[in-house]
């Protein structure tokens, strides 16, 4: 029987070599080659005949399922999933060491495993100790399959005998193929580790769950291509010593990407948010300057959260601009805009800008307020508590418009809010009950209808 060949080859210009050195002997490149498998011809015959037997079909011709996805059982997760889990699905999860990613799957695999046949293989812990980890958490596991095994060969094995509906394998970077010789962990045994594995999981329809480090940079660890190869990349994202984490999809080809999942860790582990704007919401005993609540998105989810900025005089000939949860260059531009169409000066002054709770806002909502809560902590006059505001600052010192204007209106009422000042195109002809909606077209009359009262 013919045996697989290892060879090196360079990714810089795609020369093989048959043995590892540290320049390519073709292009001259350094540390570029990277350790492949070449198949033998026997293998190649055989997927041709593959290919043959499996033939081409249109698409009318494919046959979709009724249950094609299935709930995970927490709906912060199906969330993020786009709808839940789906069949033949490779997932890949990233995020810092002990933010809960295995507590996060072995919560999800217990709840699963009531009514699916899961197989939960773990790599970095024994299986007593994912036992222990099961009691201190408080989940039901008696019908949850657990295998304890970094062989790649030996998991797809087991896989192919218990026929799972959701495999787990924690994590990608420990497990090996014996196709490869080097360690678990380098790039080569990451890629085709994961390979085979997503491999098995389109060919058998078993939903898959890798899960991956993270580096120093805040990336996957190992190859970029990695995330390429799989359908769902979601990342676990915490603030420091908070204990709220946000679940969030980067990659999704059955879903929206960029959708949100909000989890609190306690001694029972991962508990779901129900009401996220809470926790991003500071209700102070008095109203203080520098402080505005906005109503912002985050995927299809409406989200309160409250902007703090703080202005204060520079002692250096330069003053600083830092914002966090911001961007930057967008706080510069609106600073800019305050001068030209506000009459108002912040050469002199240092700005500091934080969005409440962790939280990274990305869309141009965040305008108004930004400049509203600026001018709130210049002037040192407070906002009134029960405002909030939205909306995208032009360069000319117009208010546009955002997408889902009303819907923004419909949480800030929910959440108590009388007052909202937001863009004239995004006023309904008939608010929520409750809320008052004040619509401006320019950043005076924003400026005015916020500290006339």
């Amino acid at each position: 029987m013919a045996r697989t060949r290892t060879l090196y080859s360079c990714s810089a210009c795609g020369a093989r070599s048959p043995k590892w050195a540290g320049q390519c002997p073709e292009c001259g490149a350094w540390n570029t080659l990277e350790e492949t498998v070449e198949a033998p011809a026997a293998a190649q015959r055989a997927t041709g005949h593959y290919a043959a037997e499996s033939g081409v079909m249109t698409l009318g011709e494919v046959g979709l399922e009724q249950d094609a996805r299935f709930s995970s059982g927490l709906r912060e997760l199906d969330r993020v999933l786009g709808g839940g889990l789906v069949q033949g699905g490779a997932v890949l999860i990233g995020g810092d060491p002990g933010i809960g990613k295995s507590t996060l799957l072995l919560q999800t695999t217990a709840h699963l495993a009531a009514r699916e046949r899961v197989l939960y293989v773990t790599g970095e812990e024994s299986l007593r100790q994912v036992a222990l980890r099961a009691g201190r958490l408080g989940v039901s596991a008696d019908t949850l399959e657990v295998l304890a095994e970094t062989c790649v060969e030996v998991i797809l094995e087991h896989a192919r005998q218990r026929r799972p509906r959701v495999l787990v394998v924690d994590s990608v970077q420990t497990v090996f193929t014996e196709a490869l010789q080097s360690a678990p962990g380098a790039v080569a045994q990451v890629r085709e580790s994961a390979a085979r594995l997503i491999r098995f999981a389109k060919q058998t329809e078993t939903s898959l769950f890798l899960v991956g480090h993270v580096t120093k940079e805040g990336q996957l660890a190992g190859p970029r291509v990695l995330e390429h190869m799989v359908d769902t990349v979601l990342y676990f994202e915490s603030e420091g010593g908070s204990r709220f984490r946000l679940l969030r999809a980067v990659k999704n080809r059955f879903g929206a990407a960029n959708e949100l999942g909000i989890f609190a860790m306690d001694e029972a582990g991962l508990k779901q948010v129900r009401n996220p704007s809470a926790i991003f919401l500071s209700r102070h005993p008095e109203p203080v300057s520098g402080s505005a609540v906005m109503v912002t998105r985050d995927g299809s989810r409406p989200l309160l959260v409250e902007v703090q900025a703080l202005v204060a005089e520079t002692p250096f000939s330069s003053p600083r601009r830092v914002a966090v949860g911001l961007d930057g260059n967008r706080l510069a531009m609106l600073l800019a805009v305050l001068l030209r169409h506000g009459g108002v000066m912040t050469a002199d002054q240092d700005v500091f800008l934080n969005v409440v709770g962790g939280v990274r806002v990305a869309e141009t909502a965040s305008d108004l307020p930004v400049i509203l809560a600026t001018l709130s902590s210049l002037r040192d006059r407070p906002l009134a508590p029960d405002c909030v505001l939205f909306g995208e600052v032009g360069l000319a010192g117009e208010i546009r418009p955002v997408p889902n204007g009303e819907e923004r209106l419909a949480e800030a009422a929910k959440h108590g809010f009388t007052r909202a000042v937001i863009p004239a195109k995004n006023a309904p002809r008939q608010g929520p009950k409750g809320i008052e909606v004040v619509g401006v077209e320019r950043l005076q009359d924003a400026m005015d209808a916020v500290f006339s009262r």
